[in-house]
């Protein structure tokens, strides 16, 4: 790939028998968190090491003194409170939201362990731009109320012998919309639910910052059905 001004790249392409370029831009990046922010953190790393074509402009949090709000302002990432609640009188109301993220020129939204539904103001703002990450192979054990451990603990209950992350699109439910990508790691006879989120965990980190590249590149296309696909390199 070869630079170009104005933060873009040109990547070598094949059109019609012959040589071609697409200039690629710089994708702008919203996350969304709720507690530690370990995938933010995570993908933040890869981006500044250069390993996908984008930058996290802003981070939006439910909870303004969680561990990911801390460590983006650390970091020097503005940080948005949403929702607004009788607790959280200067988070934005949803319209505000989208408004904040237009101003920040915001491409997609990347759903990190933030735990609210998100409005429909934003979706149907952001078309097949909000993924989501879900610690468990979707469409097993999501919805509302599985999250964090109680996930892990559903599926050792289960017997399940395979588990793992599922990123998403987002739609206006819970762990519904179209899946992107998965990947499989084992349940062992013995896990704890500790264990089993630690390597679901791992997986994620990989997982996530594997996608977020695909979608700075924009190698995420759609079959006929509304399936969504990564296109290779």
């Amino acid at each position: 790939m070869r630079a170009c001004r104005n933060n873009a790249i040109q990547v070598p392409g094949m059109s019609s028998g012959e040589d071609s370029k697409t200039v690629l831009k710089r994708k702008k990046l919203a996350v969304f968190v709720s507690g530690g922010g370990s995938n933010f953190r995570s993908i933040l790393e890869a981006s500044l090491q250069g390993s996908f074509f984008g930058d996290i402009v802003v981070l939006v949090t439910n909870k303004r003194g969680c561990g990911g709000a801390e460590f983006s302002r650390e970091k020097g990432i503005p940080v948005i409170l949403f929702p607004r609640t009788k607790d959280e009188s200067d988070g934005l109301s949803p319209i505000d939201l989208v408004a904040a993220l237009r101003e920040f020129e915001v491409d997609f939204v990347l759903l990190a362990g933030y735990l609210k539904l998100i409005p429909v103001e934003l979706i149907r703002a952001y078309p097949k731009s909000i993924l989501n990450i879900h610690p468990s192979l979707l469409p097993a054990f999501g919805g509302k109320g599985y999250y964090g451990t109680k996930v892990h603990k559903a599926v050792i209950a289960s017997g399940a012998r395979f588990s793992g992350p599922t990123i998403h699109f987002v739609d206006e439910h819970y762990d519904t919309g179209h899946i992107l990508a998965q990947s499989v790691v084992p349940v062992f006879p013995n896990d704890t639910p500790e264990d089993l989120a630690a390597r679901v965990l791992q997986e994620e980190h990989r997982l996530y910052v594997e996608v977020v590249e695909a979608i700075c590149e924009d190698r995420i296309t759609w079959r006929q059905d509304g399936v969504p696909l990564i296109r290779a390199k």
